[in-house]
């Protein structure tokens, strides 16, 4: 498998992006060796819902841009990560048992739980937004789909996997990214930061610290509650980071 078809499973995975038909066999490693372009999928996520932001902006009133810019980024990954976010939070708020928990993330009705987590981490992107001009909202939008993106190769080198491993529908548990892709996803993280910091380098680092602080906390949470991660826990530490980035920006941002 090349580069390139890495890079299309990537774009397959976390988007609804018509792409070519792979002209091979998946291999069993195949979700693994796309981890590294996953913050690249996110700048042009991000670059997707920064046009709308800009767009709307100049039409509508802020709250209305940045509602139609989240609205774009579920619309583009059909919701991905957020259904990830709901079903988690689900799990672990209303599960008592690690089986229970588990059970309940595989359950495709969302509940009271997942409905709040869905509500807060859309209000929360959107009063964000709100209170950024609107050009650095556009950059800390593609800024923060790189970096939140990339939190799902950290997780699975730092943590195992917790569901069932027969029901698993993709591989990835076994072979986390190695080195050499870990600098490719950082420098892909840089690259889509970089319009922010030349507007403001001090927004960039406080938007990474509190978005990995709040991955880190769901990922130790996840740890405790079921003994490791899931692919909707993944879903849900990606938002995570993506809310925290976003908050920690507007923090500095005026």
């Amino acid at each position: 498998m090349g580069e390139t078809e890495r890079f299309l499973n990537a774009v397959r995975f976390l988007t609804i992006v018509p792409t070519p038909p792979s002209g091979t066999a998946p291999q069993p490693d195949w979700l693994a060796r796309s981890l590294k372009y996953f913050p690249l999928v996110g700048i042009g996520i991000g670059a997707v819902s920064a046009a709308v932001l800009l767009l709307a902006g100049h039409v509508w009133g802020p709250f209305v841009a940045a509602l139609l810019a989240i609205g774009a980024g579920a619309v583009i990954t059909a919701a991905l990560h957020e259904d990830g976010l709901a079903d988690t939070i689900d799990a672990f708020g209303g599960g008592w048992t690690i089986e229970r928990r588990l059970e309940i993330m595989k359950d495709s009705r969302i509940g009271t739980y997942g409905a709040l987590a869905l509500g807060f981490g859309v209000a929360l992107r959107i009063a964000a937004l709100t209170q950024l001009p609107l050009w650095a909202g556009a950059f800390a939008l593609v800024a923060s789909h790189a970096a939140a993106r990339a939190t799902p190769g950290f997780v699975i080198g730092a943590m195992r996997y917790a569901g069932d491993t027969d029901g698993k529908k993709v591989s990835y548990a076994e072979t986390p990214m190695r080195s050499d892709e870990t600098w490719f996803a950082l420098i892909s993280v840089a690259i889509g930061a970089l319009p922010l910091a030349f507007i403001s380098l001090s927004s960039v680092f406080f938007g990474a610290l509190l978005g990995a602080a709040l991955a880190t906390a769901l990922a130790l949470w996840s740890r405790q509650l079921i003994g490791g991660y899931t692919g909707d826990v993944l879903g849900a530490i990606e938002q995570m980071c993506e809310i925290g980035f976003l908050l920690g920006v507007a923090a500095i941002i005026r």
